[in-house]
């Protein structure tokens, strides 16, 4: 007979198995910080596809060779494979032998997955920051100093190579070209990007608007790889690169501010001093246009919810939603004139200072 306590028991545990097993992602992240993808070969599979196709399996690579070129045990990753092939990543053809598959292919450099994934870029440290998650919900604190030793931007300042890997994976966020065309240029003569990163935007929105000139202001590390980048666009003679904090006044003078996935990253008390030297900046005739990737109604809250926490544990930070940033907005000087859906996830929220009655224009409601 069946025992319904002992039924619920294991519907139970079948609903937190899922959500509690450490293994899968670890192995991925190893895999993918090995860079075992680009010391593998094809496993042949989209050949074996096509009519005609060989039934004997291609060969993979013998586990001896793969440990001595990504210089590991060979036992231990010989393990760690056979896991991932029963977990559909990577294939052995032959006993003892490994070649990567579809998906598998997505951890080679270069690759979305890879980037995300390698323990010594920014992507997989971030991952490991929710090492720290306990400390987080029990304080209300950002974890990254618990699992790091330093606040997150002052180990960045510390760590130049895992500073460039931010800056490259914070500019592959989004299509730029879209960001660059969601807002109506042709009033604007000078754009200054608030935190600006490499400069990926920016460059894209000097290419496209060949009136423009721009300033880029970011810390000076991550400013003179801007000045790299944009040189490199030729776009040197249009562009002004200044290195220092947001949380210093910033240079006046433009016609608009962009704050770029800038104010996500702060919690109100910090975001509020953003807005504010960007208000201070703008002037009376000057906008701020606040660029996030959350916002817009009915969007999903599983989504939400995950980044929100992303947002706590990396940053001390706070995704928020249309009303929150007004009332940042209010708080820092500035009101929202008109918020501009520009793609699926992102907004561009147009704010001037308070009291100035401008038209807005391209106004959509998110």
């Amino acid at each position: 007979m069946a025992n319904p306590l002992e039924d619920q028991i294991i519907k139970a545990w079948q609903a937190l198995q899922p959500l509690m097993d450490l293994m899968p992602p670890m192995a991925l992240r190893v895999a993918a910080t090995l860079r075992l993808a680009d010391l593998m070969p094809d496993d042949g599979a989209e050949a074996a596809d096509q009519p005609g196709a060989a039934d004997e399996p291609s060969a993979g690579i013998a586990i001896a060779d793969l440990a001595s070129r990504a210089r590991a045990n060979p036992d231990a990753l010989a393990r760690m494979l056979r896991y991932l092939v029963h977990h559909g990543v990577f294939s052995e053809p032959r006993p003892g032998e490994f070649a990567v598959n579809r998906t598998a292919a997505l951890l080679r450099s270069g690759q979305p997955g890879h980037t995300w994934l390698d323990l010594d870029g920014f992507g997989g440290q971030m991952d490991m920051a929710f090492t720290g998650l306990a400390h987080t919900v029990r304080t209300g604190e950002a974890a990254w100093e618990q699992v790091f030793g330093l606040p997150l931007w002052a180990y960045l300042d510390a760590n130049p190579a895992i500073a460039a890997s931010h800056d490259a994976l914070m500019a592959s966020f989004g299509s730029v070209g879209d960001l660059a065309d969601g807002y109506d240029w042709a009033r604007v003569r000078r754009v200054t990007d608030v935190g600006g990163g490499t400069g990926a935007l920016l460059g894209q929105i000097l290419l496209r608007h060949p009136w423009l000139r721009g300033t880029l202001v970011d810390l000076p590390d991550t400013a003179s790889r801007a000045r790299e980048h944009l040189a490199g666009l030729d776009l040197g003679d249009r562009c002004e690169i200044v290195g220092q904090s947001f949380f210093d006044p910033i240079p006046p003078g433009a016609d608009a501010y962009l704050l770029n996935r800038v104010i996500h990253d702060w919690d109100d008390t910090s975001a509020r001093v953003i807005l504010r030297r960007c208000a201070e900046a703008a002037g009376e005739t000057g906008r701020v246009l606040v660029i996030e990737s959350h916002g817009i109604k009915g969007e999903n809250p599983a989504l939400l919810a995950r980044d929100d926490l992303r947002m706590l544990v990396v940053a001390g930070g706070h995704e928020r939603g249309i009303d929150d940033y007004s009332a940042l907005a209010t708080s820092a000087g500035l009101q929202v004139m008109a918020v501009h859906r520009v793609t699926e996830r992102h907004l561009i929220i147009e704010c001037a200072v308070a009291q100035q009655q401008m038209p807005s224009h391209s106004t959509t409601n998110p």
